[in-house]
């Protein structure tokens, strides 16, 4: 199924300019580590599927879901069966404020099996069905209902979340006082992440000190303050480097980072390639449409 495998990267294929591909696979072959721009959705019909994401094993059952983020590296082991693969272009999700809430879905891949969230499941495995649907529908606007179903899927992972920080039992239980806070902080980060950003800042402005505000940020949003930042600052850059008269300099002091070192090291960090080797992946992705 990977047909352009460059190093690492796939350059997914979209065919006749839909920015969406759906596969429904019976292949059996391995899947070699790899990554792509690409929100991913696998879901076996027949046997099992195993996937590594990350630095973890997924033994997927059938029917059950697995979400990887872009830029996650990820294989999959010879198996037989059939699957559906499910990958829409990150960048008609990024670049729209609207959107910022959903950011903590992708800080790792998301295994949705019917328990223990029965809700989430069944919202997830209806949104694949009815983007299989749409997707080899002759609907012009299928496009629009595949990504429309994208969003439900992904706004109800993050309402289950949410729902599990609301009910856990530790002691750093998120109250609707915190919660209230920490909207207002990210608000503020969203706004301002362009700009030079500390942790004393922003734990000021929830009225936390920086230890207990760093502490109940993660929990609500499964991942830290500075990687919050850092993929926010990530998403502006990617947006940049698709302007090739933009120099890499300059798209890095744009997204808010202080030195062209730094902007490479995160950088790579979340996409395993520097932004120069993006670059020239997007031209090659866009002049192979």
């Amino acid at each position: 199924m990977i047909k352009n495998l460059t190093g690492v990267y796939e350059t997914v294929e979209y065919e006749n300019k839909r920015v969406v591909m759906l596969h429904d696979n019976v292949e059996t072959e391995a899947y070699p580590v790899h990554w792509h721009n690409a929100v991913e959705i696998i879901i076996p019909l027949t046997n099992d599927f195993t996937v590594v994401s990350g630095d973890k094993e997924y033994v997927l059952k059938e029917k059950e879901i697995l979400i990887i983020p872009p830029g996650e590296l990820h294989s999959m082991p010879a198996r037989e069966g059939r699957r559906i693969f499910f990958q829409c272009d990150n960048t008609q999700l990024g670049g729209n404020a609207i959107l910022d809430s959903l950011l903590p879905v992708f800080s790792s891949s998301v295994y949705i099996t019917p328990e223990p969230d029965k809700e989430l499941y069944l919202i997830a495995r209806k949104g694949i069905l009815d983007i299989y649907s749409d997707y080899y529908s002759k609907s012009p606007v299928a496009d629009a209902k595949i990504y429309m179903n994208l969003l439900n899927i992904l706004t109800a992972v993050r309402e289950s979340q949410l729902r599990q920080v609301g009910t856990g039992e530790d002691k750093d239980n998120i109250s609707s006082d915190d919660s209230a806070k920490l909207k207002y902080v990210m608000n503020y980060i969203n706004h301002n992440f362009t700009e030079e950003l500390s942790l004393d800042t922003l734990a000021e402005i929830a009225g936390y000190s920086k230890f207990h505000f760093s502490r109940l940020f993660k929990k609500y949003n499964n991942m830290s303050c500075v990687q919050y930042i850092s993929c926010k600052r990530i998403k502006m850059a990617e947006q940049l480097l698709c302007d090739p008269n933009i120099s890499i300099t300059d798209i890095a002091m744009r997204s808010g980072f202080l030195s062209l070192t730094t902007f490479n090291r995160i950088f790579k960090a979340h996409k395993n390639c520097t932004p120069s080797e993006f670059r020239r992946l997007f031209k090659t992705s866009d002049n192979s449409d």
